[in-house]
């Protein structure tokens, strides 16, 4: 069983429950939900009660999943971020939707839009003297084109893992004799991390900046037509830092509705819900949802300081083309802390995974359980791509919750 409706608790039998699914009764294992009573309305999937709602909240939940089997038009709808495929997957919402209606994933995860060639920069620099690499732990097991950098720091390179930008400035300051150089990875939202730092960072600190922006990926989704979208889920995240005014040139060109959204079952459903009212009112708006957290000017400090450190790129996206100004490169008062002007590092001959179809999942052009090496060649255990070594990358995830075997 994997439903994402809610369900009403009618009574307890020891680790278990028997529920009412909208007059059908079946019983789910409650041992992940602390103070069940009967009467207790909750989410349940793959058999499992994982959330509990307030009798509004599940009210509104039954009234939306009825509108949405009203449905009759073909819909795909999209998000780029991987914490909404992890909310999608967790409450298993696409097991309850209409066949006719999808949620696929694009380009969310940073971890799996960074190219195999920034991947053989960073262990390229990882094999100087006198230098330490500083990662976040999702990108150390990405495979380059000859191993990643836990290879790499098994080979005696000094690869660290940190937690943020700052761990990786304070490093430098007490390692005075070495050069410490960070793996600045992410979208917008972790860029003016990365920016406050540079702002006052230490002469033996660079970074290999790798930081890229949403919008313009999902203006190529939109202009390339390989993936015929519906509607957009926007990021939350990224867009507590921009805002929703960089969506609204999208709405307006393409004529496409947009939702910001949160990252509870109840946002991403209401977002769902709303996209497919304004699809059905032919109405290309950009709607926040997530409005106890976004702001249609965004963070505009965080805005500042990106526009400060930062200067508009075009750069390549793993199984995309060169998208133009989606990247973030130093602006020249701080190119002294780019890592590829300071050392000079080249990558000669980049190879790709051999069957690895993650630029087209990232693409939206197929589900993880396409591609041929799922679960197979290519697992947790075994990456081969880096969809299935970050925690935000939809393979991965879709090995986590078991979406393939739905």
């Amino acid at each position: 069983m994997c439903l994402a409706v809610p369900a009403r608790i009618i009574r307890l039998i020891g680790k278990n429950a028997v529920c009412d699914f909208g007059g059908v009764n079946r019983r789910v294992n409650i041992q992940l939900m602390e103070e069940i009573m009967p009467g207790d309305y909750v989410i349940v999937h793959a058999g499992y009660a994982i959330e509990k709602l307030s009798e509004e909240e599940a009210q509104q939940s039954i009234r939306m999943w009825n509108e949405l089997l009203k449905m009759v038009d073909e819909i795909k709808l999209m998000h780029v971020c991987g914490t909404h495929e992890e909310s999608i997957a967790r409450s298993g919402i696409r097991s309850l939707l209409p066949k006719n209606i999808k949620v696929i994933s694009g380009p969310g995860c940073p971890v799996c839009v960074t190219t195999t060639r920034e991947v053989d920069e960073a262990i390229a620099l990882g094999g100087l003297d006198d230098v330490i690499v500083t990662s976040f732990g999702d990108m150390m097991l990405v495979p380059g084109s000859e191993g990643s950098l836990m290879d790499a720091r098994a080979n005696n390179a000094d690869v660290r893992v940190v937690y943020s930008a700052s761990d990786a400035t304070e490093l430098a300051r007490n390692n005075p004799g070495k050069q410490v150089v960070h793996i600045a990875i992410g979208f917008e939202t972790t860029a003016p991390t990365t920016a406050c730092e540079l702002m006052d960072a230490p002469s033996n600190f660079s970074i290999l900046c790798t930081h890229r922006t949403i919008p313009e990926a999902m203006d190529y989704l939109l202009s390339s037509g390989d993936c015929a979208i519906d509607g957009f889920i926007d990021p939350g995240h990224v867009s507590a830092i921009i805002g929703t005014i960089p969506y609204k040139h999208l709405s307006d060109k393409y004529r496409i509705p947009q939702v910001v959204a949160g990252f509870e079952y109840l946002d991403v459903l209401l977002a769902i819900y709303m996209l497919l009212g304004l699809i059905a009112d032919e109405s290309p708006d950009v709607v926040n949802e997530y409005g106890r957290v976004v702001r249609e000017e965004g963070n505009t400090l965080a805005l500042d300081v990106i526009d400060k450190v930062y200067t508009k790129s075009s750069v390549k996206w793993r199984g995309f083309p060169v998208i133009p100004g989606s990247g973030l490169s130093l602006r020249e008062e701080y190119r002294e802390y780019d890592a590829r002007i300071k050392f000079d590092i080249t990558v000669d001959k980049v190879t790709e995974p051999a069957g690895c179809r993650c630029g087209d999942v990232l693409r939206g052009l197929i589900s993880p359980d396409e591609c041929p090496l799922f679960e197979t060649e290519c697992s947790p255990a075994n990456p081969v791509g880096p969809c299935m070594v970050s925690a935000e990358g939809a393979c991965s995830i879709a090995i986590k919750y078991g979406e393939h075997n739905a």
